[in-house]
């Protein structure tokens, strides 16, 4: 075997060693959660060295001296104070007189100290009382049955939870996790005692009176021409094997231009599901690099973005084995998002970010683009790095097609932090119940997460929808999201 054999076989040895270490490395920032967020590149090799070939100094042999030190109180900086309170906080003003006889004293001045105080939520009982009323002429008719006010539609016809309790069970469950049990066990805490059936029962009721709104919400989403999309597993309980689960999965659809969210749960990871939500839609379709968007690729009436956050993503990783080409490609990413950042400082205009984009990261792709097509020749497609430049080649026009339009977006975080709630729920609740309850929990999510982007009250909008949806116009349901209804 000559030597340049051998030096081949070496390479390939190596990239093998370096291929294992990157997947044992990923293992255990899996297993131990591990994740760096911010890169910032070594300017000074040597900084980041040890001279184990120098020999170490000895240290020359000085008289002990005796220490004396004083102890110095540092001055605090300037603190900026405590928060302001929100305005529309009541305030009780309690005026606290000296104990001292003030009389014939002239009042100078006051001081007011302010403090956040809390009443905790209390259940009431809510009595409807409507007095009967009959002439006088006709008190004798035994067929006559008198004048009595009608009483408001309840959310729940005939059930025992007014509109603010069943908002509130709903925000517990979907907005602060809080699996049913431990709501049961709130309401002992009161005195009160409600069986687990009658809370899902309650549930189940307000799903089947917010089912029509979903599908306004749903529609409204899919109107939009430009929308994130990404996916998110959920366990749910399979009725065929006993104690076992199934995976199912969360596809997560918003709209940055309206801010309205769409959860909507499927069986599986399969193209079904997006395929055929998206039948209709035309526009900008943003996702990560999950196979199952390609397809959309190929209709004429779907640009495809790609998510630059995912291509950053694999150079990082790609650091501790290939850093002088990982710190390149990441300080250009970094000076990419340094425009995005700049536009969202001085919250420019759809217009003026479209031409900061096209006269300042434009340039930036195209040098990253022929660094990426030149280096890559010189790398092994399974190391770190050829994998990170793989991902990115194929999609290289997708990654770039935000260029286009100043409402686009650079990446799908504004997507990833609509899902955060759904990975606070597994954490709590472990598992939906059902394909039903998974289903439930779309919709929910759905609204809740519309109410966050548009920073509404979620037990506001819920509670005051709740008193009005029953006599609701159906062609005005529109009227009731989140981002529209008026509290």
């Amino acid at each position: 075997m000559g030597f340049n054999e051998l030096l081949k076989l070496a390479k390939q040895q190596q990239a093998q060693i370096g291929s294992m270490q990157f997947q044992i490395d990923q293992m255990k920032r899996l297993m131990h959660g591990v994740k760096r967020e911010r890169f910032i590149p070594n300017k000074d090799e040597k900084q980041m060295r040890l001279p184990f070939d120098i020999q170490p100094i000895a240290e020359p042999e000085t008289e002990k001296q005796v220490i004396t030190y004083s102890r110095v109180k540092k001055k605090r900086d300037n603190h900026p104070g405590r928060f302001p309170f929100p305005d529309h906080l009541p305030v009780e003003e309690i005026v606290i007189e000296p104990k001292e006889d003030t009389s014939g004293m002239k009042c100078i001045g006051r001081e007011v100290t302010e403090q956040l105080e809390l009443i905790p939520a209390k259940l009431f009982i809510k009595r409807y009382i409507r007095p009967k009323y009959i002439k006088v002429e006709d008190e004798a008719s035994l067929t006559h049955k008198g004048v009595i006010a009608d009483l408001p539609v309840f959310p729940i016809e005939k059930g025992m939870a007014g509109p603010g309790l069943l908002a509130q069970v709903m925000i517990d469950k979907f907005v602060d996790h809080l699996p049913i049990y431990r709501q049961i066990e709130r309401f002992k805490r009161e005195g009160i005692r409600i069986p687990s059936s009658t809370i899902n029962g309650w549930q189940e009721a307000v799903c089947n009176l917010l089912e029509p709104l979903y599908d306004t919400l749903k529609h409204r989403v899919l109107s939009q021409g430009y929308l994130q999309v990404d996916e998110t597993p959920i366990r749910v309980l399979d009725k065929s094997k006993k104690g076992k689960t199934h995976r199912g999965y969360h596809w997560v659809y918003y709209s940055p231009l309206e801010k309205t969210v769409l959860f909507d749960y499927r069986n599986g990871r399969s193209r079904e599901g997006p395929v055929k939500l998206l039948k209709n839609f035309s526009g900008y379709l943003q996702t990560d690099g999950y196979k199952v968007y390609d397809l959309f690729a190929e209709r004429e009436d779907i640009t495809q973005l790609n998510c630059v956050a995912h291509a950053r993503r694999g150079f990082e990783q790609a650091l501790d084995y290939d850093k002088a080409n990982a710190e390149y490609a990441m300080e250009m990413f970094q000076k990419i998002y340094a425009i995005e950042r700049e536009a969202r400082q001085q919250n420019m205009s759809p217009e003026l970010r479209h031409d900061l984009r096209l006269k300042q990261a434009l340039p930036l792709w195209n040098e990253l683009g022929r660094w990426m097509a030149e280096t890559y020749k010189t790398v092994l497609p399974k190391s770190p790095m050829g994998k990170a430049m793989t991902y990115c080649i194929p999609r290289w026009d997708n990654l770039m097609n935000y260029l286009m339009d100043g409402s686009l977006e650079i990446d799908n975080n504004l997507t990833e932090n609509a899902i955060r709630p759904v990975a606070l729920g597994r954490k709590n609740y472990l598992f939906a119940g059902s394909s039903r309850g998974a289903e439930r929990a779309a919709m929910f999510y759905s609204f809740l997460g519309t109410c966050k982007k548009n920073d509404v009250n979620p037990f506001d909008w819920m509670k005051k929808v709740l008193e009005v949806i029953p006599e609701h116009k159906v062609s005005k349901l529109d009227e009731l999201l989140p981002q529209n209804l008026e509290l």
